[in-house]
């Protein structure tokens, strides 16, 4: 196959971060999808509909000149979050709310402790439509980092959907086999994101022959065998399962540091690693569903009008990024040559 056409995709779970930094991050995002879910974890946090109306226009601030990109604006939720808060921004066109435990992951400071403080909220966001986006992973010192996305299932997620049925939720980033199996057998409410390098690569490329600091996000790469299942799970077809980079871009000197950043930045080369990956699965057929459908219809948006076509052609990603601050950031897959281009 020398090109594909694609409705245009979306992007279900990405990270802009915020002042200079949008320069960047949004025409990067704007080049390949029509919308993207916009996590709120700045300094501070998205928390309610004055925050994130004026992050959005930001965003929309940082487009390419006549770009027709749109971010689609979600709120930070914390132990203070009310059932008032939620439907404020279901008001203001925000679509939906962000569950972090505290602590789990960059700027997750002041996500939820307790989940029974969020009672009325979750209730109040069933009704009125809001979804619930989970950071599926448990805090807690003495659960191995490995275990830390089963133990939040078990020990978490069952009740919010066994309590909340009419929510609709999305489990973000999945890493295991075992929020593969939950969320194919969960009801119809609940469904995953996966990303490039959750499906890409396995926890030998993070540590093996040295600490890969550019491999390193959060959840953390799992052992291949978890990997297996994720590339088995898009590999199947099912519309549980959707397109969400969690791109995520850190200055290069903070994540090559005593204490690293989470996260990879995919934007620069996303839609074209998924290809290759359902290239090297031989379901190219599937690509266009998983990057393109799924996720609108479970978010009960319309599809995309427009295309993209990909071309087989390689090309090189490149080994760093330059910043309007004169700081650089590696992308993910950094100076690695793949298969797939997107056509300009």
């Amino acid at each position: 196959m020398n090109s594909l056409t694609l409705r245009t995709p979306d992007d279900w779970h990405l990270h802009f971060r915020d002042g200079d930094m949008l320069q960047e991050t949004v025409p990067a995002t704007a080049r390949c999808f029509k919308r993207a879910i916009v996590m709120p974890n700045l300094t501070p946090p998205v928390v309610n509909a004055e925050l994130a109306t004026a992050y959005e226009q930001r965003i929309l601030s940082a487009r390419p000149e006549g770009s027709d990109f749109s971010p689609l604006m979600t709120i930070y939720l914390t132990d203070n979050t009310t059932p008032e808060v939620v439907r404020a921004a279901k008001e203001a066109g925000v679509i939906a709310a962000k569950l972090y435990p505290a602590g789990a992951t960059t700027n997750s400071d002041s996500g939820v402790t307790a989940l029974s403080n969020l009672d009325a909220t979750l209730e109040a966001m069933a009704d009125i439509g809001m979804l619930l986006l989970v950071h599926g992973e448990v805090t807690s010192p003495d659960i191995d980092i490995f275990d830390r996305e089963k133990a939040f299932i078990d020990s978490h997620l069952k009740a919010i959907t066994t309590n909340f049925p009419k929510l609709k939720v999305v489990l973000e980033h999945i890493t295991t086999k075992d929020s593969t199996d939950f969320v194919m057998a969960a009801s119809e409410n609940v469904a995953a994101t996966i990303t490039p390098q959750h499906l890409l690569l396995n926890r030998n490329d993070l540590l093996v022959g040295g600490i890969k600091p550019h491999n390193y996000c959060l959840p953390v790469l799992k052992r291949n065998t978890h990997q297996a299942a994720l590339r088995a799970a898009v590999a199947s077809g099912t519309h549980k399962i959707f397109l969400g980079t969690d791109s995520a871009p850190h200055e290069k000197h903070k994540k090559e540091s005593a204490c690293g950043c989470a996260g990879c930045y995919s934007a620069w080369s996303a839609i074209e690693l998924y290809a290759q990956v359902f290239e090297d699965l031989g379901v190219l057929d599937k690509l266009e569903a998983f990057a393109s459908e799924h996720g609108p219809k479970f978010y009960g948006l319309p599809l995309n009008e427009g295309t993209i076509e990909l071309v087989n052609e390689s090309w090189q990603i490149p080994e760093n990024i330059a910043l309007p601050n004169g700081d650089n950031i590696v992308p993910f897959f950094g100076g690695q040559t793949i298969n797939w281009k997107l056509k300009p």
